[in-house]
This record gives C-alpha cells, sequence and structure tokens, in this order.
C-alpha cells in the first residue's frame, strides 16, 4: 500500500530546544495510527509541521498521488488538499444551530465567491443530514451548538470536518474530558471514519488506544520510539521506562 503522507527525517528546534529530532513517519491511504508519548514529546510539534502551522529546519513532507511537498504550500492550500486538524478543544460556532455550524462547514470547499452565492441546495440538505447521523446528532439539528454537550460538541467539530471531505483527519486527544458512554461512541465514529480514510489521533489515554484497535506510534524526545500494535510498543523496555513507567 503506498502512503499518502510521507514525513522524512525532520528536524525543527525552538529557542536552542529540539522539538522534532530526525522523525520520519508513513501512513496509508486508509488506516487508523494513534500516536501516544509523555508531555514534550513532540507530537504538537509534529500536528504543526503536517498542517502548516509550523515549518521544519529540514526533512521532507510528502502527500498524495502525485506526490507534492506540503513544505511549500500554506496552512490554507494544504487544508484545501484534503488535511483536516480536529484541536484538543472543540472549536464550533456556539450561536449558531448545529445545522447552520454543518452547512457553513460544507461551503467552505467552495470558492468564496460560489460561497457568496450558495443556496441551501436538496443535495446540501441531503449531505447535512448524513454527516449528522454519522456522528451522532440527528436529533440536534436544530439546537444551538453552545447547549451540546462536551462529547456532543467534539462530534459537531468532527462533522465539520468531515463535511470538507478530508484524506486525511488529525485528531487531538479526542477522550479528553468526555463521560464513558461519550467515549465509546467516539472510538465507534474514529473507528468508521478510518474505514474511507487516514485518521491520525493523538492520544494520552491508553485505554481509549487500545479501544482504537491499531498501530501506534510512540514519540520520544521527537523521535519515534517504537511503533506497532499496542500489546508490541507497551512491552517494549525503553516504551516503559520513558512512559508507561512514570
Amino acid at each position: 500500500m503506498s502512503a499518502l503522507l510521507e514525513v522524512s527525517g525532520i528536524s525543527v528546534t525552538f529557542d536552542g530546544f529540539r522539538a522534532i529530532n530526525n522523525l520520519s513517519f508513513s501512513i496509508g491511504e486508509i488506516e487508523m495510527r494513534a500516536i501516544i508519548g509523555p508531555n514534550g514529546a513532540g507530537k504538537t510539534t509534529f500536528m504543526d509541521i503536517v498542517t502548516g502551522k509550523t515549518r521544519p529546519d529540514s526533512g521532507e513532507v510528502i502527500w498524495g498521488t502525485p506526490p507534492v511537498n506540503l513544505l511549500s504550500m500554506s496552512e490554507s492550500q494544504i487544508a484545501q488538499a484534503g488535511i483536516g486538524r480536529k484541536f484538543q478543544r472543540p472549536t464550533v460556532f456556539e450561536a449558531q444551530s448545529v445545522r447552520d455550524n454543518l452547512m457553513m462547514a460544507l461551503r467552505s470547499k467552495r470558492s468564496p465567491l460560489a460561497s457568496l452565492w450558495h443556496r441551501t441546495s436538496q443535495q446540501g440538505e441531503a449531505g447535512i443530514d448524513a454527516i449528522a447521523e454519522e456522528v451522532g446528532l440527528a436529533n440536534a439539528l436544530r439546537r444551538r451548538a453552545g447547549e451540546l454537550s462536551h462529547g456532543q460538541k467534539q462530534w459537531l467539530e468532527i462533522g465539520m470536518l468531515l463535511a470538507q471531505e478530508p484524506r486525511l483527519l488529525l485528531v487531538d486527544e479526542p477522550a479528553a474530558g468526555m463521560t464513558l458512554s461519550e467515549r465509546e461512541h467516539t472510538t465507534a465514529l474514529l473507528t468508521r471514519t478510518a474505514k474511507t480514510r487516514a485518521v491520525i489521533v493523538v492520544e494520552h489515554d491508553m485505554e481509549f488506544v487500545r479501544r482504537l484497535d491499531c498501530r501506534v506510534t510512540v514519540l520520544h524526545e521527537g523521535a519515534v520510539l517504537a511503533e506497532g500494535s499496542l500489546e508490541h510498543v507497551t512491552s517494549n523496555r525503553e516504551v516503559i521506562d520513558v512512559y508507561l513507567g512514570r
């Protein structure tokens, strides 16, 4: 299987601190991957580099087919190329309804001029209904986003990203602050999503990672320390010493 995203030998230093150290990583077109590691391991900086927020000092970030160099693209160009990112804190339009949030996400796929003149079409309505059903908010379309629970806001933001049809979804600590039932729903949602695209989940909660049942990459001091199944990496002595044993 060819890689959708291939990161080769990237390094970045902030004020003398090497946040990423010759890191290489790849993920296939339809794959779930969990990234774990202690605080300061480079997880957030890695996502910042992939999405164009941070430029590495060296290395390559190659995307898609035909392959393009993401380092030559702006953040907005990278998003338009099919990379979506969900931050740990949900960023939804709280004064707007769930339906309006999803509609704005659908419109953002269009050019600014097309968005200006666009009116909700039957196809758009059907798309909104399908996404709301997929993320578990079909009964909440008329509610203001600000009235949703923390978990529901997370699902709405994932739905807004799915509306933009990304090929790669980066999700930062989705289980944080969720109830047990919300975590189970989120696990199922991400697992379904990974059947049609690539999904990278950065997470601290090992039980949540176990439920995802996917390949795991362990970062430490800005580099890949171990990779494989959760059982494989958690039995690695170095992983135990630097992360699990703390």
